[in-house]
């Protein structure tokens, strides 16, 4: 089996998924926009060869780098980058190259754009936010007035919370309009809820073969918007409603051997027309793994190798190498920013959790801005442990 993997270097915990693939067998060929002395060692020894390209966005030199590997070893049989902001790229190049194995260029469109998101979302039976498509000021204030204030306006194609606002009262609309983004928006009705999530690995048949869930205390949106720090976890069990309406979104959406991060809010409190308190609404999709080093968590939360139920998701179409059977804890993300005087120091921290901490790492600029600077990981038992955790490392002076 040949398989492409785009910017494999990138985040840089993704070299274990070329190495679990090279464990399966498959002869894995990397393309990045690093210099190959620059990529990490371990994922040198998973490649049979690296193609650079100066820039990943140029599809003509994208297009020449698929073409030397199918020269050089064949038909290609799968191309992947499990990376949110290449999934389009990844689609065109199947389809241009006759790729069969993964979304094709008729599948992106309904998990790139929020407001298409949302007729699979219905499919699966899942309520979703009223919204409107940014148009007019006038035509805004209508549907403001269906709806009431808050109301949330966010790209219609987007990553994460980027360029995602919350508008409050008339000023903040008008202000918005008055400098309205060159691209197309989405406004959505404010919901009272928790973001939690469904993520796991996905066989030909839409069916997860694994799977587990995150929990967002608070919005990533306003972590971003107010300079917070991020905390989040990966939970010990997935309640059986949340398995269920995950079960039923992955299904709608045709989500076929893949990785997915799937988004709801779990309400704070009734809904007319949504649901009652606990009920789950959906928000949006992600077909890739969830951000940052979540896999990794994700792993040390579940007692597994998830790189390893990928691969064998890819060649086997079922797992054949991974435990599933291992302890479950609590995986705690905890993140901190240059800048911000904080009550604990660094060694502090590494002193009272050391024996716990599972990552502790500086984040890249490109992630910054969502999950701050300074990361620390730990492993806990208890919903107190967890807490505790938080409040002691983001805790200002």
């Amino acid at each position: 089996m040949n398989f492409i993997f785009v910017s494999p270097h990138f985040p840089k915990s993704y070299w274990n998924f070329c190495d679990r693939l090279r464990r399966n067998g498959v002869n894995v060929l990397g393309i990045g926009d690093a210099p190959y002395d620059e990529i990490p060692e371990p994922l040198k020894a998973s490649l049979t060869e690296y193609y650079r390209v100066d820039n990943l966005s140029d599809y003509d030199a994208m297009v020449r780098a698929v073409g030397y590997f199918t020269f050089q070893y064949g038909k290609i049989d799968w191309l992947e980058s499990n990376n949110e902001y290449w999934l389009e790229m990844d689609a065109q190049l199947r389809t241009d190259f006759n790729i069969t194995t993964g979304a094709q260029n008729d599948f992106i469109s309904r998990i790139k754009y929020k407001s298409r998101m949302k007729d699979s979302y219905r499919e699966a039976g899942v309520p979703v936010a009223r919204h409107h498509m940014v148009s007019t000021l006038e035509a805004a204030k209508a549907f403001i007035g269906e709806v009431g204030y808050p109301v949330i306006v966010k790209p219609d194609n987007g990553c994460g919370a980027e360029a995602t606002y919350k508008l409050k009262n008339h000023e903040e609309l008008e202000a918005f309009y008055a400098q309205l983004p060159p691209v197309q928006y989405i406004m959505e009705e404010f919901i009272d809820g928790t973001i939690v999530s469904f993520d796991g690995v996905a066989d030909s048949h839409c069916v997860p073969l694994f799977y587990t869930s995150n929990y967002f205390p608070t919005p990533i949106m306003d972590i971003v918007n107010t300079n917070g720090d991020l905390a989040y976890w990966v939970r010990r069990e997935v309640p059986e409603a949340l398995k269920d309406i995950g079960f039923r979104t992955i299904k709608a959406f045709g989500a076929k051997s893949r990785f997915f991060h799937c988004e709801f809010f779990q309400l704070n409190a009734d809904k007319p027309g949504l649901g009652k308190k606990g009920d789950y609404v959906a928000l949006e999709v992600n077909m890739r793994p969830a951000g940052g080093y979540t896999p990794d968590m994700i792993n040390f939360a579940n007692s597994v190798d998830c790189y390893q139920v990928w691969a064998d998701m890819v060649c086997y179409d079922k797992v054949i190498h991974a435990d599933m059977n291992g302890p479950k804890f609590f995986c705690v993300y905890a993140g901190r920013r240059d800048g911000v005087f904080y009550k604990h120091s660094h060694a502090e921290i590494l002193a009272r959790y050391g024996a716990v901490m599972k990552m502790c790492d500086r984040m890249p600029d490109a992630l910054a801005l969502d999950m701050g600077n300074q990361m620390y990981v730990v492993n806990v038992a208890t919903e107190a442990d967890r807490d505790a955790f938080i409040r002691y490392v983001q805790e200002r002076a």
